[in-house]
Parts: structure tokens; sequence; C-alpha cells
């Protein structure tokens, strides 16, 4: 970052590169996100704690430092130089959106029931908007899941799909549609009968606590289990899938960084052809242009994030880091399979996992195409009113 960072912070991103050493990247020899369970993430999120580092973006009355979005894109990419990293702070997708959205539209019963656990790392979330086609994915209007009114609350029945971290979790967080071009938010709590996790997703990636479809038949809730008010869904996504957005960007970074150093560790090992692989000039042009991608992705998640910090609603400037972040970080560890040559395609470095995991950022929270026409859009309509 070009300026000064705030005060204490870093001290703060220096002490989560220290407990990423010292703690996190040690376990990944017997641990990895797919087979990280409830116990041995209890005891990473424990040590996380005892250090003042566990959930340093939630809110101090939660347990948080309460840090800012800019503050939180230094404190993450830290936390993301490994894949154990943001669930062993407690700042994991989508426990972390769910912990903004709640502080941000929930009621004080709402923030003791399930705000305080989540940011405690003492329960799980999901946030189930995704659903098969031709139910929403890049496009919300097509939503099909229904909640309607009934004697104490609401009936919701539909069908989700590739929710995250459905398996596992304490509860959730529902959208479902009230009216016409309307959406709700409900709170869904684990075990509510109608309501059930179906088919774990097979994927790229190896979320925590995995992909499901979920199943709403006659789920019936509570009138105080709506997430702020009805009819707002809409408008509350947004809430938390601009920030989240970023919040992928700065984890995804600090995987890109790594895998950066990685190469950077074997071309400075590797003899070929009389020299040293990063005394290469080919060598050299993938390694500089990975740095280009990096400091690039950085300023712009900085432009972004200070643009929300500063009250604007930040769309635009998010879909724009969004959609670049993405495709360079993969760009990064792609680069570096190629320099670390065969190592790089085998198992005995951690280069191939990571790039099936950053893959998947291409489509998560909108596709890069979706992205792309909005931000077009925005760009026309810029024009069009600049000329009068």
């Amino acid at each position: 970052m070009s300026e000064p960072l705030p005060a204490g912070l870093p001290e703060l991103r220096d002490q989560v590169r220290e407990f990423v050493a010292e703690v996190v990247i040690p376990a990944e020899a017997e641990l990895g996100p797919a087979n990280l369970d409830a116990g041995r993430r209890r005891e990473l999120q424990q040590q996380a704690a005892a250090r003042g580092l566990l959930a340093p973006q939630a809110p101090p009355e939660f347990g948080g430092r309460g840090l800012t979005l800019s503050e939180q894109s230094v404190i993450f990419e830290e936390a993301g130089y490994s894949l154990l990293g943001p669930p062993a702070l407690n700042c994991a997708a989508p426990d972390e959106g769910n912990m903004h959205l709640l502080h941000m539209t929930g009621t004080p019963a709402q923030h003791e029931r399930y705000l305080r656990p989540l940011a405690a790392g003492e329960a799980r979330s999901f946030f189930a908007m995704t659903e098969p086609a031709p139910g929403a994915g890049s496009d919300p209007a097509a939503l099909r899941t229904t909640a309607a009114r009934v004697a104490g609350g609401w009936r919701i029945d539909g069908h989700k799909r590739l929710v995250t971290g459905a398996e596992g979790a304490a509860f959730g967080i529902c959208v479902a549609r009230t009216g016409d071009g309307a959406a709700t938010m409900f709170m869904i709590d684990a075990g509510t009968p109608g309501f059930t996790v179906g088919r774990r997703i097979e994927t790229l990636d190896h979320a925590i606590g995995g992909h499901f479809e979920l199943h709403f038949d006659g789920c019936e809730v509570p009138g105080d289990a709506v997430l702020g008010e009805v009819d707002q869904g809409f408008r509350y996504a947004q809430v938390r899938l601009v920030p989240a957005r970023l919040t992928h960007c700065m984890r995804w970074l600090g995987l890109a960084r790594r895998s950066l150093d990685i190469a950077l560790d074997h071309t400075d090992g590797r003899e070929l052809f009389g020299a040293r692989l990063h005394d290469l000039g080919l060598a050299q042009a993938l390694i500089a242009d990975s740095v280009i991608d990096l400091e690039a992705s950085r300023a712009l998640v900085s432009r972004a994030c200070a643009a929300i910090d500063a009250g604007a609603r930040g769309t635009g400037e998010s879909s724009v880091a969004k959609v670049f972040v993405a495709e360079a970080v993969f760009r990064v560890v792609d680069r570096a399979i190629q320099l670390c040559g065969g190592s790089g395609v085998s198992h005995e470095l951690p280069l191939a996992r990571y790039l099936n995991e950053v893959r998947a950022f291409r489509i998560y929270d909108g596709p890069a195409e979706v992205h792309r026409w909005s931000i077009a859009r925005r760009a026309s309509r810029r024009r069009v009113e600049a000329r009068g």
C-alpha cells in the first residue's frame, strides 16, 4: 500500500504473519480444508484467540477488533497465505460475510443468538441464495424459493444449491421470495422441521463444510426469524455481497503471494543452461508479470475498500476488483506452476491444489462475465450522462 498503515495495523499484520508461520503452516502437513474437522478447527481458533487474533473483523462488543474494510485488506491477505489461515482466524467465508450482514441488519436478540457465537468460533453458518436452474444464480431476480405468511410466522418452500458450509452449520440465512420482485432473508436453525441438508456437490475447491443442496419443504419459522425488514432481501444481499467480494480477493491475494514465494524459492535453487533459473529472461518475465498482478490487485482492492469505508455503495468498484483479482490470482498461481515445472504439477508442492482453489473464484460471487456486463453498462450510462 502506498499510504502509511493506520496506527497499530503494522503490529497486527506482523502478529498474524507470525501466527500463520508458527502455527497454521505447520498444521498443513496433516490438515487441509477438506479434512479440517470441527475439533481441529476449534483448536486452531483457540490458539488464535490466545494471541488476540480471532475474528479481527468483528465488532469489539463481539470480541473482534472492528477493523475497517481497508484494514481488513491488510490482515486478510496475511491470513490467506495458508488455506487454513482464514478458518483459523475465523475470517473465512461464509461466516465472515454473515457476521457483517448480521451486524448491519440483525436485531439485538439476533446479535446475541447468532452473531456472538459466530464471532467466537462456537458456531458455523451458511448463506443460501443460489438455486438450481432455472432458479437464482447470476440473476437474483430468478429466485424461486418462496416464503408465505402463516399463523405465527412464515412457511418456506424451495431448493437451494451450492450452499457453502451447510454441513455442520448451526444456522444459516435463507433468501426467499415474499412478493412480486421482492425477497426477504430468514434465519434458519439447523434441525428446523422441513429443512434438510441434501447431497454434497463435489467441486474443484475444498471449502470448509463443503458445498451442498438444501431443501425447504414446508419449513416453518417464527416471525422473529426475519433478518432485517420484510421484502428488503435483495437490498440486504448487496450489503453482504459487495464487501464479501473484496474479502475473498484479500484472502486469495495471500495465497497468490505464497505461490509466487514458492516459485521464487524454486527458481533460486534450480540451475539449468549454465545459470540459475531466476536469472533467465523468460523466467524473469513470468516473475515480473506476477509481481505486477499482485500490485495491481492490491491497488484495486484498496480503492474499492476506501470507497465503501467512506460511505459509498462500492458496487462498481468491487465488481472491477473482483474480476481483475479473480483472474490475476489464477495467473500468478499458474505461472508459479510453470516456473516449478514437474514439481509444480505434482503434489510435491501445493501449487496444483491452489490452482483448483482459486479457479472457482472466477465463478463464485458472480461470474466474471456478469460483472463485465455490469461494468460496461455503468460505463455507458456515465458517458451518456456526461454528454448531457
